[in-house]
């Protein structure tokens, strides 16, 4: 693919109330996965995989760890002096507070960055959808078929009505062309559902986008996709590998649980495709002379002390001695005292567990303790 054809919008939502205090204080965009990355490391590694040299960020409400986490975009090779990658924060007026009414909103306030970038075509993307791809495959069918819009999609089952979550089932012809959008169904036969990425020419967003704001429309998905569905070619383009969308608390928690997994580490972190995200030295895990470890995934400058079975422990994670971790979650530098015992848990960063301190969850219901909580 090359680069010169395509820049990038990664749109990285609000604190979204499903999430719960994992978005509490951090965009959804900057929730950490995976011991040491954060869920924008994902979509971003796939542009730059791509060859995409300019990459618009859009931010909203609580993007401070956001700033923090993406700097200047080294670590994506991304810190240039022409293009680069650019946070795009709300633009504070007497009629905007800041906070967008939706997707199309907020891409209208980034109109300046989309026009004065120079390439031709645009991948559009949200941030809480996992996948390891390039989209070189995406742009060329895209061109081939003459599309005015390609979006990306998985063949996933129907989900029960209360799994419902910016679930979008699409209908295709034969040919590939998307006939019908479902938001959230009721009930659906549809096994394709979006991905929550988009190719387009970067004159039709224009368009699209200005054209939606004048009749007060805020939503990409429904008030242009649906919109459009007869007066512009939209296909799909489909893919194989492992998807992770993570729109709810019991959705993260699946997911994680799943990286312990290896055929789902080998597709998520594929070789040839690299994950990157910004670089933390810290010293080697330490374990102690009663640890006992698990099927875990346990981060540079952990120190294990008690047991520790099928779980996930970021960068200084601290386990005491008969303490026991069971199928959680520990966020950088946590903390879980001596004679603690925690099953189905995620605990955010710097929350400390003290003695003898004892939490149950379960998949679908895991305890979620806000970061810096002390309990």
């Amino acid at each position: 693919m090359n680069g010169n054809q395509c820049f990038g919008i990664i749109y990285t939502g609000d604190s979204d109330r499903p999430l719960l205090d994992l978005a509490y204080s951090r965009s959804p965009a900057a929730i950490p996965f995976g011991g040491r990355y954060r869920l924008i490391d994902f979509v971003l590694s796939n542009m730059v995989n791509s060859g995409i040299s300019n990459v618009g960020v859009i931010a909203q409400r609580n993007y401070h760890s956001l700033m923090d986490h993406m700097g200047a975009g080294t670590e994506w090779d991304l810190n240039r002096k022409r293009d680069g990658l650019f946070l795009l924060p709300p633009y504070v007026t007497r009629g905007n507070t800041g906070s967008y009414k939706g997707s199309v909103d907020a891409l209208l306030n980034c109109m300046n960055y989309i026009r004065r970038s120079t390439q031709r075509y645009v991948v559009l993307s949200g941030a809480q959808t996992l996948y390891n791809m390039p989209y070189g495959g995406m742009l060329e069918q895209h061109i081939r078929t003459g599309a005015d819009i390609t979006l990306l999609y998985s063949e996933e089952p129907p989900l029960e009505p209360n799994d419902q979550h910016n679930n979008r089932r699409l209908t295709l012809s034969p040919e590939g062309r998307v006939t019908c959008i479902q938001i959230d169904p009721y009930r659906s036969s549809a096994t394709a559902q979006g991905c929550d990425a988009y190719i387009l020419e970067k004159t039709l967003l224009e368009y699209l986008v200005e054209e939606a704001a004048t009749r007060g429309h805020y939503h990409w998905s429904r008030d242009v996709l649906i919109h459009n569905l007869d007066a512009l070619k939209i296909f799909g383009y489909r893919y194989d590998g492992y998807i992770a969308r993570l729109n709810t608390t019991a959705e993260y928690f699946r997911h994680s649980m799943a990286l312990l997994r290896e055929p789902v580490r080998a597709q998520l972190f594929n070789r040839e495709h690299p994950i990157y995200t910004k670089v933390k030295d810290e010293v080697p895990a330490y374990y102690g002379p009663s640890a006992k470890v698990k099927n875990s995934f346990v981060a540079d400058g952990c120190r294990v002390e008690g047991t520790v079975e099928n779980s996930i422990l970021f960068l200084g994670a601290h386990v005491a001695r008969n303490a026991t971790v069971r199928n959680s979650i520990l966020m950088q530098a946590a903390q879980v005292q001596e004679h603690a015992e925690l099953d189905h848990v995620i605990l955010d960063k710097s929350v400390v567990i003290k003695y003898g301190g004892h939490l149950v969850g379960s998949p679908s219901f895991p305890v979620v303790l806000r970061k810096g909580v002390n309990i």
